[in-house]
């Protein structure tokens, strides 16, 4: 019986297929975008826009569909990531090697348990300050900050409509999002 070779980068990069992740060791495909995810991909990188612009409350570099290499065997591909320009004061390009401040994980039917628990463990232990969990069918987020060593919920939102509903969700809770927005309303 031959040992298993968990992938890295390298084997990654080289890999004709697209859509495609690095996550314990394993090249893994990303699930097919449905139009909920894009929906509020898109409406969440509106919402935070003023955030990327020097003359808003800016500061952040925030990318959608950016892979992070956080150690040898892992270089998840993030719906959406953002650093703080004060940290990381040059454009992001390429594989990222640097932490991020931010992720947002738009969850996807059947690959709950990569966001929820592989995902989550993965950003808690190399410190990442920032998490959020959006489910787009139940229309809800869950905001998590670093505590210490642990995250722990500082936000967690069920926007029941399209209507107009309105939140200040750390870290970027200088603005308010508007949820139903958001949400694809």
């Amino acid at each position: 019986m031959e040992a298993l070779k968990l992938k890295t980068l390298d084997d990654l990069l080289a890999s004709p297929d697209e859509r495609v992740e690095l996550i314990d060791g394993e090249i893994v495909r990303r699930p097919m975008a449905r139009a909920e995810h894009g929906f509020v991909q898109g409406n969440a990188v509106a919402e935070l826009d003023s955030f990327r612009r020097t003359a808003g409350p800016g500061g952040w570099w925030i990318a959608s569909e950016i892979s992070v290499h956080y150690e040898a065997h892992q270089c998840p591909s993030h719906d959406l990531a953002g650093w703080r320009k004060e940290r990381l004061p040059e454009r992001p390009r390429g594989v990222l090697e640097v932490i991020p401040d931010w992720v947002c994980e738009i969850v996807s039917p059947g690959h709950e348990r990569k966001d929820t628990l592989t995902i989550f463990l993965l950003l808690q232990r190399h410190r990442v300050p920032w998490y959020w969990l959006i489910w787009p069918e139940d229309r809800t987020l869950v905001a998590y900050q670093l505590d210490r060593n642990a995250y722990r919920v500082v936000a967690s939102i069920a926007a029941p409509g399209p209507e107009e509903q309105r939140a200040r969700i750390p870290p970027f809770e200088t603005v308010e999002i508007d949820l139903g927005y958001l949400f694809g309303g």
